[in-house]
């Protein structure tokens, strides 16, 4: 079963996930501050990523790059000139919008052919850079797009709303120079690409991983956390010989790479995922080929990455702008040619986002009266859960309870994150980590106590799975070395 956008947002709000920006002032516009849970659940994903493509591999450095940089490496990469969107207003409800947005939505509900789009406006691509604002505001015109608040097919003329935050450098208003947030991480690992050869023992190919933040001025934020304007983004630049048939078999490769990752690391549901391949008609004009990462939502599909075969475009951009050689030399052959690359691109907030969508369940169980009730539960991932135990002492008033299970916390926490409650009855305590997705809790009770006085070595505890509701006992030692 599935469950609405608002079921999960009511729940991380109640559960501290997230909540509005600047909320006793009124908030900004779909923007987010990260509670604990969500935070330890970023810094898990992070982290599991990190050790899967860079850590276990000798193949792969990790980088950090400024977010603020030179504004000719904007200039070098085209965002200056072209990393806009087309806005649009509607006349009768002054809704804003964007107008590739409805024109790719109307395209795909209604099937429009590239023929047919080709016969009417002449356009020869369904890519957005293809199409000028004339077209656009033609086929809203000539197709009668609707205005999805108002059912109205009345805009204004597109204009061009630039997606990058800008601000200045030096301290006096407005007279220094402009330079601008980063749009996207990946600028940064291509203008390092020597400095890596340099100081690194790194050989073509390998790969460069970076996490970081990046900012875009979204023109409709929404949907919670996926469209905001200030994200973090997982991307790698994996360069590679200036060979197209080698470009396209690592582009394969890393789509089974990216599903592996997903399934088996962070826990999506195998049968959620889609991976669109772009035809010719849609490929940006630098790309040989590119694929989409898509979840599969009830009301909608949204992509989680995009994984695209650059070739040598960047560098060659970066080389053209700045005048420095980014030629890679064979060490073998003494060969000098720029690189080809290809870019897996995560959007990390995104990531969390469908985890927590995925996982989340209502489901209906009897209590121990054998009353039906219904249990809020996420099934996290093991790997990737906010709160990996919960220590509970079944009975709060009981000393030795209480000390073995502060014990065992701190223990435990120096390895994972956990959490020590010992207020209410045992079930609601139960219920409690339930929605906040704890995999395993640990109850501390009378039996825990007689051991402790037997042999403090032979003290054993109930664990209980969230996913089956299944307890075992087991010694508290045994749990302590669990993964």
């Amino acid at each position: 079963m599935t469950y609405s956008l608002e079921t999960i947002v009511s729940r991380a709000k109640r559960r501290a996930f997230a909540y509005p920006g600047s909320e006793i002032y009124g908030g900004l516009a779909n923007a987010r501050d990260l509670w604990p849970y969500w935070v330890q659940l970023r810094r898990n994903i992070m982290d599991t990523r990190w050790r899967c493509f860079v850590q276990e591999r000798d193949d792969m450095v990790g980088l950090d790059a400024s977010i603020l940089m030179n504004s000719r490496v904007r200039e070098a990469s085209g965002h200056i000139a072209n990393f806009s969107d087309p806005l649009v207003d509607c006349k009768k409800c002054k809704a804003r919008e964007r107008a590739d947005k409805l024109i790719e939505n109307y395209i795909e509900k209604h099937q429009i052919s590239l023929t047919d789009v080709h016969v009417e406006f002449g356009v020869k691509s369904l890519a957005v850079e293809s199409r000028t604002f004339e077209q656009q505001t033609a086929f809203l015109s000539v197709f009668k797009v609707k205005c999805p608040e108002c059912w109205s097919s009345d805009w204004t003329q597109p204009k061009k709303f630039n997606l990058m935050f800008k601000t200045q450098q030096w301290v006096i208003d407005w007279e220094g120079k402009d330079i601008y947030l980063r749009p996207e991480t990946a600028q940064g690992i291509f203008v390092n690409f020597k400095n890596i050869l340099d100081t690194t023992r790194v050989r073509i190919p390998f790969w460069v991983a970076q996490i970081g933040k990046s900012f875009r001025n979204e023109i409709t934020p929404g949907n919670f956390m996926f469209r905001v304007r200030e994200f973090e983004q997982m991307e790698i630049e994996y360069f590679i010989p200036d060979d197209v048939e080698i470009g396209l078999k690592m582009l394969k490769s890393r789509k089974e790479m990216s599903e592996k990752w997903r399934t088996e690391q962070i826990g999506i549901k195998k049968d959620r995922l889609r991976f669109r391949e772009h035809d010719a008609s849609e490929l940006s004009f630098y790309s040989k080929g590119t694929v989409d990462v898509e979840y599969e939502f009830p009301r909608w599909r949204w992509e989680l990455q995009g994984i695209a075969y650059r070739t040598d475009y960047d560098l060659s951009q970066h080389q053209k702008t700045s005048g420095k050689d980014m030629q890679y030399t064979d060490p073998m052959t003494g060969r000098r040619y720029l690189p080809h690359c290809v870019e897996p691109s995560r959007g990390l907030t995104r990531a969390i986002l469908t985890v927590m969508i995925d996982a989340y369940d209502e489901e209906e169980y009897t209590n121990q009266k054998w009353e039906k009730e219904i249990r809020t539960v996420a099934r996290f991932n093991p790997n990737i859960a906010p709160v990996k135990f919960a220590i509970l002492p079944l009975i709060k008033k009981d000393e030795i309870q209480v000390k073995l299970g502060e014990d065992l916390f701190h223990k435990l926490s120096k390895k994972y994150f956990c959490e020590y409650d010992d207020n209410g009855a045992i079930g609601k305590r139960y219920r409690r980590q339930d929605e906040i997705w704890t995999p395993y809790c640990i109850t501390f009770d009378q039996q825990s106590v007689e051991e402790y006085h037997a042999d403090p070595a032979s003290v054993t505890v109930t664990l209980r799975d969230r996913d089956t509701m299944s307890q075992q006992r087991f010694l508290v030692s045994d749990i302590e070395f669990m993964k």
